[in-house]
């Protein structure tokens, strides 16, 4: 079965072509336009999909070596996201499957990136699961093919939206997340006395907002412009809290619940140090790690089109008459 996937949740085109879970073709194209805004404008965001998504399907069909009537079935993102962006897609995937007379289905975003590792090797249930990024940070069980069960998430703000927030208060460029990743492998951790946020109770929940505020009061008070051996210092330090806590939380969730892998995605997964602390601990629990290349943690067509491929497989469908949830919970079942 060959599937075109779409995604368009947020401002990043997708587009990719799978069969049978190998993948054929994965094209994403970038909106720089929101760098000079240091943040995503939904409303441009959408436009943009709008001129890009067209390009991208072309694209990613070349580079396939298909053509349009070579495709089995069109998977695409139903939500979370910002609710303009996902209507492009969901309205150019209906479009093309009505046209064509294929069927088309309706993907959770997050879950897609929870199954995106197993593209590249094997992911078998089960195992926990983190979804990191600028809008997610989630943790879930998946006992068996399909079942995601949330176990923690974030009450305030997502890790990525920290890494993005705090780099720009550092005068990083948007996005900073890969910015604060080079500039902390030259840093002391041990720098700038930053909380962790660890709530109490019997929870796997995570706080960032805590981290935040620590921060933007410490650089407020620090000197203009900031010395690049400095920069590197307070980004090793802001890194360290981020993942001390992700870890710490992933370790909980491995003591509470059964699994032979640990997986991160999301644009998260793509930090070094994220991914050898998880990857330490995976080793301590004699379990697997797996994490998707950097190109798999961004948004992407691949992921959706391997979710809905597992969709697909359990005879899912979706009706022309679904829309696009913007607050889409993991938990909520989609329209079949």
């Amino acid at each position: 079965m060959r599937i075109l996937g779409i995604e368009t949740s947020c401002d990043d085109t997708g587009a990719a072509v799978i069969e049978d879970g190998r993948i054929l073709a994965n094209i994403v194209a970038a909106q720089d336009i929101h760098v000079e805004y240091g943040g995503v404008v939904p409303e441009l965001a959408s436009r943009a999909h709008i001129t890009l998504l067209p390009r991208v399907v072309e694209e990613a069909l070349r580079t396939a070596s298909l053509t349009i009537d070579q495709i089995d079935a069109v998977a695409v993102t139903l939500g979370p996201g910002l609710v303009g962006s996902l209507l492009v897609g969901i309205e150019f995937a209906k479009g093309l499957a009505m046209a064509r007379n294929i069927p088309w289905v309706g993907v959770n975003h997050v879950e897609a990136h929870l199954v995106s590792a197993g593209l590249e090797s094997e992911l078998m249930p089960p195992y926990i699961g983190m979804v990191a990024s600028g809008g997610h940070t989630e943790i879930y069980h998946v006992p068996e093919p399909g079942v995601f069960h949330r176990i923690g998430s974030t009450r305030d703000d997502a890790a990525g939206e920290a890494f993005d927030k705090i780099g720009k208060l550092m005068g990083l460029e948007y996005p900073a997340g890969p910015h604060m990743d080079r500039l902390a492998r030259e840093g002391r951790d041990d720098q700038v006395p930053l909380p962790r946020g660890r709530l109490k109770g019997d929870t796997l929940d995570l706080s960032m907002s805590g981290l935040k505020t620590a921060a933007k009061l410490f650089l407020e008070k620090e000197p203009r412009p900031i010395q690049e051996p400095r920069l590197r210092d307070i980004a090793a330090s802001v890194e360290k809290a981020i993942v001390d806590v992700l870890v710490e939380r992933l370790g909980q969730a491995l003591d509470r619940y059964p699994a032979q892998a640990l997986t991160i995605a999301g644009g998260c997964a793509c930090n070094t140090l994220l991914r050898q602390e998880a990857t330490r601990l995976a080793q301590s629990r004699n379990i697997a790690a797996r994490f998707p290349s950097p190109k798999l943690c961004r948004d992407n067509g691949a992921m959706i089109a391997h979710a809905g491929w597992f969709a697909l497989q359990r005879g899912e469908r979706t009706p022309f008459s679904a829309t696009a949830i913007a607050n889409l919970d993991s938990f909520e079942a989609l329209p079949a």
